[in-house]
């Protein structure tokens, strides 16, 4: 993939250790070929001098003030490209020097981004990294975009505000909290949005108090998925889901009870709940749809993943999976499940299937990077509906209706899946099944 090596302004780290994200004196006057401010800018930090007299509103400083100029782009998913190798990626920052203090000069056009940042995997890396690890949560007010919507199992949160209370919380609950990075896929660009799929775990000790209750002293460690879009140096759209179920496990509580606790303290509004729709896999009576044959002349990553999920989770046709998996697969689900080989990856579809007999699925987005020499990174982001009417894990069946959904990662080599990384939020589908309280209008009604 070839590269854009122009700067905005020239890296601080060409001269040495790259400052902290967003690192700025308000009062002080930037080098105009960081920041490219005009006169106006010149004349607006010159006029503000007086800080007690003065709005804090009333003052933005000049590199703010140049980035703003980008926010007319808007993301069209449909230009969207992905990169066809893996020049920008974690697997080419192979120390933490690299990754966290020295990440080297511009590798791609990143018009409206802080000038320290290289590329979007090092924004999404050193930014989350000042953030949550540095404690710098403040940070979040360059990161996020005010109005931000936040997509997690449970619910949508509007604005950057919920970010930075969720995550007091968090550091409240595991003062030591590590975020450690272990995938970023990304496709499309500094005009149309970058969107990343970023995968990555959550080490702590829990020493304060939680949602869960008070501290356990135990280590935990549990893994999370975020899909972000961003513009311009900040993030506007998350899809965001944690192990939470596993992370429960650990700090020795009982799942399902707390499931079930935590699901009856939500308040059940029959006003608003007028009934479950049919899940959508079949019209009436009819075949599953087909999928149209792809028109691509070469591999395409994400008709392959596309084809895939559709015909193995809502055709059943579960053997296809030896055509699109190797032998010796290996998947990591929530919960701490690990499967090994073809038998073991068929057989968590199966037990899927048997709970929710009429489970229907959905690909929602799909982005990739990579080629047929080194190999696929593959996203998928996905949502399911079914009725809890078999028998397995969640126990006896109640007759509910479940909603969820997840992001996988796919690992591709020679057209198989190698491995495979699988989030949903287990836990908010144990709220939905072991609740007290009915969970649907016709159980209210009744």
């Amino acid at each position: 993939m070839s590269t854009d090596t122009t700067k905005t302004g020239a890296s601080a780290t060409d001269q040495g250790a790259a400052p902290k994200p967003g690192a700025r004196d308000p009062g002080a006057a930037a080098p105009s070929a960081a920041t490219g401010n005009d006169a106006a800018a010149d004349g607006d930090r010159n006029r503000i001098t007086n800080w007690g007299n003065q709005p804090m509103a009333a003052y933005l400083p000049p590199a703010d003030r140049a980035r703003a100029a980008i926010h007319d782009f808007r993301p069209n998913p449909h230009l969207r490209k992905n990169p066809t190798d893996f020049s920008i990626s974690l697997r080419n920052r192979m120390s933490t020097d690299q990754q966290l203090h020295y990440p080297g000069a511009r590798k791609q056009s990143m018009r409206g981004f802080e000038d320290h940042y290289t590329d979007i995997v090092d924004f999404i890396v050193r930014g989350t990294h000042r953030a949550w690890e540095e404690k710098d949560i403040g940070y979040v007010y360059d990161f996020y975009k005010h109005n931000i919507l936040i997509r997690d199992e449970e619910s949508v949160r509007c604005g950057r505000d919920a970010v930075i209370a969720g995550s007091l919380g968090l550091m409240n609950a595991f003062p030591d909290l590590r975020w450690i990075p272990t995938e970023v896929i990304w496709a499309g660009d500094d005009e149309n949005g970058f969107y990343t799929s970023h995968r990555s775990f959550f080490v702590g000790t829990n020493t304060g108090w939680s949602a869960f209750g008070p501290p356990t002293g135990r280590r935990c460690t549990w893994w999370v998925v975020a899909n972000c879009i961003t513009i311009g140096n900040e993030i506007f759209d998350e899809w965001v889901i944690e192990n939470s179920a596993s992370m429960i496990q650990q700090l020795g509580l009982d799942v399902r009870q707390v499931a079930r606790e935590t699901a009856n303290t939500v308040d059940v509004d029959a006003f608003a709940l007028i009934g479950d729709g049919e899940p959508d896999r079949l019209r009436g009576q009819s075949k599953p749809s087909h999928l149209p044959p792809s028109t691509s002349k070469e591999f395409d990553p994400e008709d392959f993943v596309r084809r895939m999920l559709h015909y193995v989770w809502n055709w059943r046709l579960i053997g296809t999976v030896r055509e699109y998996c190797a032998p010796n697969i290996r998947a990591f689900g929530p919960s701490g499940r690990t499967l090994f080989g073809i038998g073991d990856y068929m057989q968590s579809i199966i037990a899927r299937l048997a709970m929710f007999p009429d489970l229907a699925y959905s690909i929602d987005d799909v982005y990739w990077m990579g080629n047929d020499v080194e190999g696929y990174m593959v996203a998928a982001r996905w949502s399911l509906i079914g009725t809890h009417t078999g028998h397995g894990i969640y126990g006896k069946p109640t007759g509910r209706k479940v909603r969820m959904w997840g992001v996988s990662h796919f690992s591709i080599i020679n057209q198989k899946i190698q491995e495979e990384w699988t989030m949903f939020n287990e836990f908010f589908v144990l709220q939905q099944l072991y609740r007290d309280a009915p969970a649907t209008s016709s159980a209210l009604a009744g």
